[in-house]
């Protein structure tokens, strides 16, 4: 059994161990790993509760090798390293101690929360993910919006309380009065982690000494999931990168829309509202566009009704587009067809016909032309690379 130093304190960042073994590692459990190392003791935390391992290092001597994984198996820790140390070999080990102590703020920050829906809503925490960059909860029961206002405000409410975090090793006997969450059952010694007036809860992992050493709660995001609600939730220095990032972005849309930042959603929707209109009048204009093309096409196919109509244009939108073959087909027994691009990108195209074997043509031209699409009769689209010239002699030969 490995002595567990993050048990006796969660605040450990270095501590010395005895190598008592070290084995080479096959390539399947990571691509950086090459042995795996086991110690008398470590302030190494192993994955598990939801949340990943420790990372940092192992030196002896003058070897320093990186310690990329750390996993526990029926009591022993298990050191997933980057380089081979001798057992028998005192090693000094130091965590990445900022990586440890976001995560601690991150895993109290969660028992605040969920201690808190708990406690309102009678929802259990049936979901915990504490990854590289957030947290998720996963509650079996429906929370509003409003509902997570007043449980964020609630949460960092305790923080300013500064309540001491309490681990308790209770016995069989003294377990039996203590009313505590927990997601399974547990076999052997119960670890239950209080947070006094907030929560209560059966937990294998590191946390903060104090709710104020958290720092801010923040709820960044939820949905509904399986029944419940998946809650993304930031907590302390992670928080302020979030709270960073999202006052650059604002700063850049309030500086480009000339807008104060306080403003900025108003200046967006005056934006969504002007692109709106200039897509209405681009509508009518493509509209009133294809209407003269129609007019010029009418006349040609009184002198022949079975003369191609096929109009070549740098944009149009994909409903004009159908709406000028829809009408040229009323005027000719042949293939009409729009093609949108140019000799140099390639075009779009939508071809139709009333009484000639559209598929066909769709198929032909696309051989020709490199083309890919289909359809049904009497419509098909598709794109094709091809100069304008070559294509209007293809289809006037048909």
């Amino acid at each position: 059994m490995t002595e567990k130093l993050f048990y006796q304190d969660s605040y450990l960042s270095e501590f010395h161990g005895k190598v008592l073994s070290c084995t080479s590692l096959s390539s399947e459990h990571s691509s950086e790993a090459k042995y795996e190392a086991v110690l008398d003791r470590t302030a190494f935390f192993p994955e598990g509760g939801g949340q990943s391992s420790d990372t940092g290092t192992l030196t002896c001597k003058e070897e320093t090798v990186q310690v990329l994984d750390v996993q526990e198996q029926d009591g022993v820790v298990v050191h997933f390293i980057s380089g081979y140390l001798n057992p028998g070999e005192t090693v000094i080990g130091k965590l990445d101690f900022q990586e440890r102590f976001s995560k601690m703020q991150q895993h109290t920050g969660e028992h605040i929360v969920s201690g808190i829906v708990n406690k309102h809503f009678g929802y259990n925490n049936v979901g915990f993910h504490l990854g590289k960059d957030g947290v998720t909860m996963d509650y079996d029961g429906p929370i509003t919006q409003e509902e997570l206002r007043k449980i964020e405000y609630e949460a960092n409410q305790a923080v300013a309380e500064n309540i001491p975090v309490q681990v308790l090793y209770p016995t069989k006997e003294e377990l039996e009065g203590i009313s505590y969450r927990s997601k399974i059952e547990i076999q052997g010694q119960v670890r239950i982690v209080q947070i006094p007036g907030y929560d209560s809860c059966a937990c294998c992992a590191p946390h903060v000494k104090d709710t104020g050493s958290v720092g801010m709660i923040k709820l960044v995001g939820a949905i509904h999931y399986k029944g419940g609600m998946r809650v993304s939730m930031l907590c302390g220095f992670w928080a302020l990168v979030d709270y960073n990032q999202k006052e650059e972005s604002v700063v850049t849309i309030s500086n480009r829309l000339s807008a104060k930042q306080e403003q900025v959603v108003q200046a967006v929707e005056r934006l969504e509202q002007e692109i709106q209109e200039q897509k209405e009048k681009v509508k009518r204009l493509q509209q009133r566009y294809v209407e003269l093309c129609l007019k010029e096409a009418k006349e040609s196919c009184r002198e022949n009704p079975k003369a191609p109509v096929l109009l070549f244009t740098e944009e149009m939108d994909a409903i004009a587009m159908r709406n000028f073959v829809n009408d040229a087909m009323k005027l000719t027994g042949g293939i009409c067809g729009v093609f949108v691009g140019d000799d140099a990108r390639g075009y779009r195209y939508v071809l139709g016909s009333l009484e000639q074997d559209i598929c066909a043509a769709g198929k032909q031209i696309n051989e020709r032309f490199q083309g890919k699409g289909g359809g049904k009769p009497p419509m098909v689209q598709g794109s094709l690379v091809g100069c304008e010239e070559e294509i209007r002699a293809f289809l006037n030969e048909r």
